[in-house]
C-alpha cells in the first residue's frame, strides 16, 4: 500500500453500484482503506478481491437508517456519497435518497470532523427545473454544501462503461424492437463520460485541497446528440432499426403506463429531463482542471456493444449464393 494512503479510511455509501465499483477499485489501487456501506453484503463481497487482504470492508447498512450513520461514518478520512435513484418505486422516493440521505451524511461527516466529503450528484441539475429528479438531486448538493461547507461536488453527463444503463439498453433494444424512440426528436444533447474517468475524478478531488468546496461538471471529449448516439449504437451492433421521432406528448403518454412496471424502461421524469441538454457548462470547473483528459466513447463503447452485434453471413454462404 502507498505509505501515505494506507491509514486513511474512505467510508462509501453506494459503493456496490455500476460507478461504485470502479470508484472502489480506484482508491484500492491507491491504497487507501475501504470500508463500503451496502444493504447487501453477500452481493458486495466480490468487491473485497479489488484490494489486499483486509483492504476492503463490506459493512450492511440502510443509509435511511441515520441513527447508525455515525458508527458507519467514525474514523473515516473521506466519505463519498454515490448513492442515487434512477426512478421512484415503492418507499423509494428521490427526496428521501437525493436530499434527506445527503444532508444526513454531510452532517454526520462534519460532527464526526471527516477531511473530505465527496457528494456524486448529476450533471445539468441546476438547470433542469422542471423535473423532480433534478431539483431533489440539486437540493442534495445544497444540503451537502450547507452542512459540510467543504463539500466536493461531482456532476457526470451520462456515463458509459461496460454495465451501464444506457448504451447496453438501446444496444439490447435494437437487437429486437423494429424502431427506436428519438423522443422529443432526439436534439437533446449529451456529453457521456467514460466511468473510469469519474472513478478518477473522486480520487483526484480527495487528494487535491483546493479541490475542496468546489463544484466539478464531468464530461467526455464529445458531445452527441440522442440520435447521433442511437445512430452510433446502431452502427457498432450492424442492427437497423428505424429511428422514429416520438413527440414529447406521445412519449409522456407511454411514459405514464411504463411507469406501472417493476423496473419501468421510462418515466414521465426521463421525458421531462430530455428537454433539456446535458453538457457541460462553458465556465464550469471540469475534467482539465482535475489533469484529466477524458477517453472517448467512439473508441470504448464499440469495445462493450460487440456482444450486440447482428449475425454476419459466413463468407461461404456469401461466396456460394453470389455464384448461384
Amino acid at each position: 500500500m502507498n505509505a501515505s494512503t494506507r491509514d486513511k479510511l474512505i467510508t462509501i455509501f453506494g459503493g456496490t453500484g455500476f460507478v461504485g465499483r470502479y470508484v472502489v477499485s480506484a482508491l484500492a489501487r491507491q491504497g487507501y482503506r475501504i470500508r463500503v456501506i451496502t444493504r447487501d453484503v453477500v452481493a458486495a463481497s466480490p468487491l473485497k478481491t479489488q484490494g489486499e487482504v483486509g483492504q476492503i470492508g463490506c459493512v450492511y447498512g440502510d443509509v435511511k437508517d441515520t441513527s447508525h450513520l455515525a458508527d458507519w461514518i467514525e474514523g473515516s478520512y473521506a466519505v463519498v456519497n454515490l448513492i442515487g435513484l434512477l426512478y421512484e418505486s415503492g418507499a423509494q422516493r428521490f427526496s428521501t435518497i437525493h436530499t434527506d440521505a445527503a444532508h444526513a451524511l454531510a452532517e454526520t461527516a462534519t460532527k464526526l470532523n471527516v477531511q473530505r466529503f465527496v457528494h456524486i450528484s448529476a450533471l445539468g441539475v441546476d438547470r433542469a427545473s422542471n423535473s423532480v429528479y433534478a431539483q431533489t438531486k440539486y437540493a442534495g448538493e445544497q444540503a451537502a454544501h450547507k452542512a459540510f461547507p467543504n463539500a466536493t461536488i461531482l456532476r457526470p453527463s451520462v456515463i458509459f462503461g461496460a454495465e451501464d444503463n444506457f448504451y447496453n439498453q438501446f444496444a439490447r433494444m435494437a437487437q429486437f424492437a423494429p424502431f427506436l424512440p428519438l423522443i422529443g426528436g432526439g436534439d437533446a444533447k449529451f456529453q457521456p463520460i467514460y466511468v473510469m474517468d469519474v472513478a478518477d475524478a473522486v480520487v483526484r478531488v480527495i487528494q487535491k485541497t483546493e479541490a475542496m468546496g468546489n463544484i466539478y461538471e464531468l464530461g467526455g471529449d464529445e458531445v452527441f446528440s440522442f440520435k447521433q448516439i442511437l445512430q452510433h449504437i446502431c452502427s457498432i451492433t450492424h442492427r437497423k432499426p428505424a429511428l422514429l421521432p416520438l413527440p414529447f406528448a406521445l412519449a409522456n403518454m407511454i411514459a405514464t403506463f411504463a411507469q406501472l412496471l417493476p423496473a419501468p424502461f421510462l418515466t414521465k421524469d426521463q421525458v421531462t429531463l430530455l428537454h433539456y441538454d446535458n453538457i457541460v457548462s462553458s465556465h464550469a470547473l471540469g475534467c482539465t482542471h482535475l489533469g484529466i483528459t477524458p477517453q472517448s466513447a467512439r473508441v470504448i463503447v464499440p469495445l462493450y456493444l460487440s456482444r450486440f452485434h447482428a449475425p454476419q453471413p459466413s463468407s461461404s454462404l456469401v461466396s456460394r449464393t453470389t455464384h448461384e
